[in-house]
C-alpha cells in the first residue's frame, strides 16, 4: 500500500498492517492518510469479506505521533502534542469512520500495547482480539490534550460513561485481561497463539453467509449511534467542522 502501510490478501481475508515499528507504530499524518485509502479501497472491493487490521510487531500502536525529544520539558512535550491534534483528529477520524462503516467484517489483532489513538483505532473495528501480554490505555489527559470527540463517543458506547470517565480521565493502563471484562476485548490469547486464534475466528465468520453477517452489522452501528443521540450530535458536528 505504501511506506505506513502494508496490506495483504489471503483469499477473502485482508490483513492491513500498521508498519512503522521503528517509531512503535505511531500514527504519524503519512499513516493516517494510507489507513484512509487503504479502508476506501477495501469499501469497493466485493472479494474480501473479512478485514483484520494489526500492528508490525512489537506493538500494536503508540498512539499519535508528536516530534517528542527526551531533552523536552514537560511542557513542550505537551506543547507539541497539543500542536498537531487539529489535523491528527481530521485524518483519523475520516480513517476511522471509513474502517466502522465497512460492510466486511473488521477484526483488531491486537499484538502488543495499544495506546491512546491505536486504543482508538482497535474500537472501530467489529471484533478485538488481543495477545495476554498487550496493554491498552488512554495517555491524552497526562499530555494535555484531551481524547477525540469521536473515540470519546466510542468507549461511552461500549461501557458507558462511568467507565469511559475512568478509562479516560485517570490514564491508567490496562491489561488485556481487565480490557476484556469491560466488554473492550473480546478474546485474549497467549501472544504465540494470537495469529491462529484470530485465523480460526475469521474461518467461523467466513463459514456464515456474507449478506445477513453485514446486513445485521449496519443494523447494530446504526441502533448504537442512535442510542446516545446527544454525544452522536456532538460526533457529527466536530466531524463537519474538520
Amino acid at each position: 500500500m505504501g511506506e505506513n502501510v502494508a496490506v495483504t490478501r489471503d483469499g477473502p481475508i485482508v490483513t492491513v498492517t500498521l508498519n512503522r515499528p521503528e517509531h512503535r507504530n505511531s500514527l504519524s499524518d503519512p499513516m493516517l492518510a494510507e489507513l484512509g485509502a487503504a479502508f476506501a479501497e477495501l469499501r469497493d472491493d466485493v472479494t474480501s469479506r473479512v478485514v483484520i487490521v494489526t500492528g508490525a510487531p512489537p506493538v500494536f500502536s503508540a498512539g499519535a505521533h508528536a516530534p517528542i525529544k527526551s531533552s523536552m520539558s514537560e511542557t513542550e512535550r505537551r506543547a507539541a502534542f497539543s500542536g498537531r491534534k487539529s489535523q491528527f483528529r481530521r485524518l483519523f477520524e475520516r480513517a476511522n469512520t471509513v474502517l466502522e462503516n465497512l460492510e466486511q467484517t473488521t477484526i483488531a489483532m491486537i499484538n502488543g500495547h495499544a495506546v491512546g489513538g491505536g486504543w482508538g483505532l482497535t474500537l472501530a473495528c467489529d471484533f478485538r482480539i488481543a495477545a495476554a501480554e498487550a496493554q491498552l490505555w488512554i495517555p491524552e489527559v497526562d499530555l494535555g490534550v484531551p481524547l477525540g470527540v469521536a473515540s470519546t463517543t466510542r468507549f461511552v458506547r461500549l461501557v458507558g460513561p462511568g467507565r469511559a470517565k475512568e478509562i479516560i480521565m485517570t490514564g491508567r493502563r490496562y491489561p488485556a485481561a481487565e480490557a476484556q471484562a469491560l466488554g473492550l476485548v473480546h478474546r485474549v490469547v497467549p501472544g504465540p497463539d494470537l495469529v491462529k486464534a484470530t485465523r480460526e475466528f475469521a474461518e467461523k465468520l467466513l463459514a456464515k453467509p456474507a449478506r445477513p453477517l453485514a446486513e445485521m452489522k449496519a443494523r447494530i452501528n446504526t441502533l448504537a449511534r442512535t442510542a446516545t443521540p446527544e454525544v452522536n450530535a456532538m460526533t457529527e458536528g466536530f466531524l463537519d467542522r474538520g
